[in-house]
C-alpha cells in the first residue's frame, strides 16, 4: 500500500487533529508521514495516536516536527 503525506503546518487547532484522524482511518495507507508546526499540535495529535493501538509513530523535531505514522 502506500504511503500518505500531510502538510499540515499552519493550520489552526483542531484542523491538524481532525486532518490525522481522517487519514488514519482512511485504511487504504498503511503509513503516513505529517507535518506540523507547533508543539500543541503535536501533543494532540500524540494524544491521539496513544489512543490507537493499532499504530506506531516516531516524532523528529527540527524547524517542523515531522510525525510518521505506521500501522502495526
Amino acid at each position: 500500500m502506500e504511503k500518505k503525506y500531510l502538510d499540515l503546518r499552519g493550520l489552526s487547532c483542531p484542523q491538524p487533529v481532525l486532518e490525522t484522524k481522517n487519514a488514519i482511518d482512511d485504511r487504504s495507507f498503511d503509513s503516513f508521514e505529517i507535518l506540523i508546526d507547533t508543539r500543541t499540535s503535536l501533543e494532540n495529535i500524540q494524544r491521539l495516536l496513544s489512543t490507537r493501538g493499532d499504530l506506531k509513530y516516531t516524532v523528529d523535531e527540527g524547524e517542523d516536527f515531522k510525525v510518521n505514522i505506521s500501522r502495526i
